[in-house]
């Protein structure tokens, strides 16, 4: 089991996502203070010409991933519009967008109900709320959302024609898709497709492949305390492969650049 966890990112799609569900559920039971809210791999700047976040104090320990998750929705104004985030996870990222960019309704939505009620619990507030679902079959009406948000989740879903499908449906018109995840070379191409296929309209995309390099370096002794402080010994070498610190697979797969790391601006027609 140890050894499926540290080569998840190589594995076939029907054993990823209910591995990738184990791994919230675990982290739900270990980190019950909610000191872990982010599980993505981050993003860092390259240079000075891009402005440093202003965060607030107790947002800080967390900025390079607060960074992938704003540099996701650039160029996009959320203020006042309903929002949908697709594979929220641990709900930090649905959290910071919520307080910072002040849409009316922001709902998290995982597969996990074990990581939907600790949201709930902890992070619920006024214009945010989080709901268990299925990204291939998304329960609300059509038309029913200005953006959808989707951040390092695409790639555990065993068919994402079918969550295009449902990007689609509950897109309103002229909505958008805001998506940052890795794909192997190989299969940006068939990603590609399936957002046209859908009906989409790809209207920006961006390789962030060193911004997320960058950050895994920066952030890697972070990764590490944190791993140390929340999990057993046993596990500690799959924390690392999940969480891409120095050394890892993971990371090599990164840094080689044999896994790229693409982030897309998408639109439905009007």
């Amino acid at each position: 089991m140890r050894n499926l966890f540290e080569s998840y990112a190589e594995l076939p799609l029907f054993l990823r996502r209910p591995l990738w569900r184990i791994w919230h559920n675990f982290l739900v039971k270990q980190d019950k203070s909610m000191v872990i809210k982010f599980m993505n791999y981050g993003y860092a700047p390259l240079n000075d010409s891009e402005p440093a976040l202003e965060l607030n104090p107790e947002d800080e320990p967390e900025r390079y991933c607060i960074n992938l998750y704003h540099h996701d929705v650039a160029g996009v104004d959320l203020e006042g519009k309903e929002i949908l985030e697709v594979g929220c996870g641990r709900g930090g990222g649905a959290s910071y967008l919520s307080r910072y960019f002040k849409p009316k309704s922001y709902i998290g939505l995982d597969l996990s109900k074990k990581a939907i009620r600790f949201c709930n619990r902890k992070l619920k507030s006024s214009n945010l709320s989080f709901v268990q679902g299925n990204a291939e079959d998304l329960p609300f009406e059509d038309n029913s959302f200005d953006a959808i948000v989707n951040v390092e989740s695409s790639r555990c879903y065993p068919h994402v024609d079918k969550f295009l499908s449902e990007v689609h449906r509950v897109l309103r018109p002229g909505g958008y898709l805001l998506f940052s995840d890795m794909r192997f070379v190989a299969d940006l191409d068939v990603l590609r497709k399936q957002f046209l296929d859908a009906g989409l309209k790809i209207l920006e995309e961006e390789n962030v492949l060193p911004n997320i390099v960058k950050a895994l370096e920066l952030d890697s002794l972070r990764r590490e305390t944190l791993i140390d402080e929340k999990c057993p010994k046993f596990l500690r070498n799959s924390a690392r492969e999940f969480s891409g610190t120095l050394g890892s697979e993971r990371y090599r797969l990164f840094k080689d650049g044999e896994m790229q790391y693409h982030r897309f601006r998408i639109q439905k027609a009007v």
